[in-house]
């Protein structure tokens, strides 16, 4: 009888219908900020072989990724790449928003304490992110097996990726020379995450962020994390989610071209070739599932642009928000500031003042975009409340209703001329940043690399909320709960 018991169970396990699921040992999501699709190609020559040359040779190419809300940001962009998402609807409208009545930073926590150091940069957890990711999904999947890890520099990149149910988020804080977590992971930090911080910390109050140095110690610390947590070495799936933030510091800093982000680049590529080195040697060629992909672009340097005959400029709307608080009083005869905050083109109005004065919200909201509209390198300013039936182009106006989130989001938009961000306007401005829906903020790359992926790359439209779910479809597992992107089919290549 016990024969015959063994016999159809190996007889079942070999029928279709019965099989395992095949899944990769590890899933590594590797997202650069500030990364620049055409990165991927301008400095292409430059890349040796086993790093980002690879990812371009070996790998799957979606090349016409693009953003689909606004604004385009560090903790939306993060956020959206695992949810699958949009702020509408994860909750994350920015890396500061306002909530409850509060100006909030994206995923701080006050109910939380510091792990690893006495700063406050360790009260963080992902409670303001109101959706679930491709960690908690992996999670769920194999009955909460999996291993699932978050590493970046910023609090933000290593926290959201990871998700809700994550072992543990490890992010840098500069107070305290090295990596630390909080009590929403852990009580204490793990022996082995002490002695990594021993061996690779620096002197408190070092900043690594606009260095070469912090993408080293992202690599390093993400290194040590798959070694002593031995990711990748069971027969369930693990994640490991690195985002590098040292690339958006330097090209704050310094700009889209130059030696500074030039020597960035070629230390991730040089830090990534030996992290797929690593990966080979440990998981094994073909037993991984790397993706690539990027927070949001950034603009060219505007007076680099003007130099060479092209229209750019620097808004500098902290010049325009006193006259136009002033201009607002006065007009509207309210005593005090009815505009409370601005924060990558969003407006909150304050409603209780607005209420008191005796005036409608409507009337105060159609005087400031009265006012705003007249800056001519100001395209558009939206009422989120009346988007759809405002005279903006469909596309863009999609995006302004994919990032706003009603109860966070505030009241009005403004989306500026291409060319055009809220940087200095001074002959003197080396630097950029982003935000706005145009391509070099919103084109991003995604590109797949191991496990079922043969080289290939395709041109059809893609956006950033299409990769948690093109993931979960490769893994088998359901998307996350408030996914509204599509999977997308790898193809190999003809």
């Amino acid at each position: 009888m016990k024969k015959i018991i063994t016999f159809l169970f190996a007889v079942a396990v070999a029928l279709p219908g019965f099989s395992a699921i095949e899944r990769p040992k590890l899933v590594v999501g590797l997202v650069v900020d500030q990364m620049r699709w055409d990165y991927l190609y301008y400095y292409y020559d430059q890349f040796q072989d086993g790093g980002l040359r690879r990812l371009v040779d070996d790998g799957y190419s979606f090349e016409n990724t693009m953003i689909n809300y606004l604004p385009t940001v560090t903790a939306i962009g993060h956020s959206s790449i695992y949810t699958g998402s949009v702020p509408a609807l994860t909750g994350i409208a920015g890396n500061n928003f306002w909530k409850d009545g509060r100006r909030t930073y994206c995923c701080a926590d006050t109910t939380v304490v510091s792990v690893g150091s006495k700063s406050r940069e360790g009260q963080m957890s992902p409670r303001n992110l109101i959706a679930t990711g491709i960690g908690d999904m992996l999670k769920i999947a194999t009955d909460y097996k999996a291993k699932v890890f978050g590493v970046a520099l910023k609090d933000r990149a290593a926290i959201f990726p990871a998700g809700h149910s994550a072992d543990a988020a490890y992010w840098w804080d500069t107070s305290a020379g090295h990596f630390v977590s909080s009590t929403y992971y852990m009580n204490e930090l793990p022996k082995w995450v002490k002695a990594t911080n021993k061996e690779i910390g620096v002197k408190p109050g070092t900043d690594v962020k606009t260095s070469v140095q912090g993408v080293t110690k992202t690599f390093q610390m993400a290194e040590a994390v798959l070694n002593n947590e031995h990711l990748g070495e069971d027969g369930v799936t693990d994640l490991l989610a690195i985002s590098v933030s040292s690339t958006d510091a330097i090209g704050h800093a310094f700009g889209t071209r130059g030696n500074e982000n030039h020597d960035v680049y070629m230390e991730l590529d040089r830090q990534l070739a030996h992290f797929l080195q690593l990966l080979d040697q440990k998981v094994g060629r073909g037993n991984y599932l790397l993706f690539l992909s990027a927070d949001h672009g950034a603009s060219h340097n505007p007076n680099v642009l003007k130099a060479h005959k092209m229209p750019a400029g620097g808004l500098e709307t902290w010049n325009s928000w006193k006259p136009l608080q002033e201009r607002l009083s006065r007009e509207l005869g309210i005593t005090g500031h009815v505009i409370k905050d601005e924060d990558a083109g969003r407006i909150y109005l304050d409603h209780a003042l607005i209420e008191k004065s005796g005036k409608t919200l409507d009337d105060v909201k159609a005087a400031v975009i009265k006012m705003l509209e007249q800056d001519d390198n100001i395209l558009y300013v939206v009422d989120y409340d009346k988007v759809l039936t405002t005279s903006v182009p469909q596309p863009i106006r999609e995006r302004i209703v994919n990032g706003y989130n009603k109860k966070r989001s505030g009241d009005l938009f403004y989306v500026a001329k291409a060319g055009w961000e809220n940087v200095s306007n001074s002959p003197d401005y080396v630097g950029t940043t982003h935000g706005q829906w145009n391509p070099y903020d919103s084109h991003i790359p995604f590109v797949l690399l191991g496990w079922n992926v043969q080289h290939g790359q395709t041109s059809e439209p893609t956006y950033i909320v299409d990769i948690a779910p093109t993931v979960c479809e490769m893994l088998h597992i359901q998307m996350p709960n408030s996914c509204v992107g599509n999977a997308r089919r790898v193809r190999a290549e003809r």
